[in-house]
């Protein structure tokens, strides 16, 4: 099982941004320190929900400031940006860390991001399944030209290419693994199957319940089945269930410090989001949202946590998870936080 920290940079009420960014640093790196297996970065534009505006950046930066730990997005949006250009962000990385990077992507949502960055809602209605086949061609081949209907160029070489060694060309443990492996989020059927169909392991929202990863799990391996994708690999998918965690000495304190903060951020986070066409988009309750989340997730003793994970693991089959830290809003709780999940939590999941 790999248990890693989910970070968003989150900006809770009376905040600062730097505040907010300064706290996700420090939970990345008291997260190798505690022996976690991953930290997972999210991006958003133009909303306190979370200040980090490009996670393949800020994964830059941590792969800098750590040695072991792996470190991944959760996600890249692909229909704000070109595919080629993360393409080879994610080889820079994947080599420069010795393997230690994992791309996630994802479609993001009708936001006025795609405005500003002026890629428009077709991008986000229709041109993903383009966009990641393009990006993953860049991540495989050594050449790669394309005439679709979003991206038209000549064919170009791919450099640096994912699977070269890094330094001493005689030197066999120089060498990464072939290239960064790459999740995708999927919160639709639709996406489930695209993911399948091109053999890669889904990133499941924290919104989501045991049942409905389970049954989202199946669905994968279904069409991964019917699109011809060898044995092991349906049975290997390495599928990472995002959610959040907060340890305390009982269910109760733990859940109270959530419910305190949670609601506040939710609110400024998700209430900033505007629409490129101006449709409506009814924001989840607050309080009702962060309820759930208690309810459906690790949050109190240590015990009670592993307890959690491991029964979602046995549901779903799932056995990487991306874990919400920052709850609380609260840098020292935050560290706190992060520190009794990898020497408490961990120690109780073998």
């Amino acid at each position: 099982m790999r248990v890693g920290a989910f970070i968003l940079a989150g900006q809770f009420p009376g905040q600062g941004q730097g505040e907010a960014l300064h706290r996700a640093v420090r939970s990345a790196e008291v997260a190798e320190q505690s022996g976690l297996h991953d930290v997972w970065l999210a991006e958003h534009h133009f909303v306190p929900y979370g200040v980090c505006p490009n996670a393949a950046t800020l994964a830059a930066l941590l792969l800098g400031r750590t040695r072991r730990i792996g470190v991944g997005t959760a996600v890249s949006v692909l229909p704000t940006q070109h595919p080629v250009a993360l393409g080879e962000q994610a080889a820079l990385l994947h080599l420069t860390s010795g393997g230690r990077f994992t791309l996630g992507v994802g479609r993001g949502g009708p936001w006025v991001d795609l405005e500003v960055f002026g890629t428009g809602l077709a991008a986000y209605d229709h041109g993903f399944p383009e966009s990641l086949d393009l990006l993953l061609r860049w991540l495989r081949e050594p050449r790669v030209g394309a005439q679709g209907e979003r991206y038209a160029f000549r064919e170009v070489a791919v450099v640096p290419r994912p699977d070269q060694a890094l330094g001493d060309p005689d030197d066999a443990c120089a060498a990464p693994p072939p290239g960064p492996p790459v999740v995708v989020a999927c919160t639709s059927p639709s996406t489930v199957r695209m993911a399948a169909e091109r053999g890669l392991p889904m990133l499941l929202g924290m919104h989501c319940g045991d049942e409905e990863k389970a049954e989202m799990v199946a669905l994968w391996r279904r069409a991964a089945r019917e699109a011809g994708r060898d044995g092991d690999e349906i049975a290997t998918a390495g599928h990472v269930s995002a959610g959040v965690v907060q340890t305390a000495d009982t269910r109760a304190v733990a859940t109270e410090t959530l419910t305190k903060a949670m609601p506040g951020w939710l609110r400024q986070g998700l209430g900033a989001h505007v629409t490129v066409d101006g449709r409506y988009r009814a924001m989840r309750d607050p309080e009702a949202y962060t309820e759930l989340l208690c309810g459906l997730h690790p949050v109190g003793p240590p015990r009670l946590c592993a307890d959690r994970l491991a029964a979602t693991s046995e549901r779903t089959g799932i056995t990487r998870f991306a874990l919400l830290v920052e709850g609380s809003g609260d840098l020292a709780a935050t560290e706190e936080n992060v520190r009794r999940l990898g020497t408490e939590v961990l120690a109780q999941l073998g």
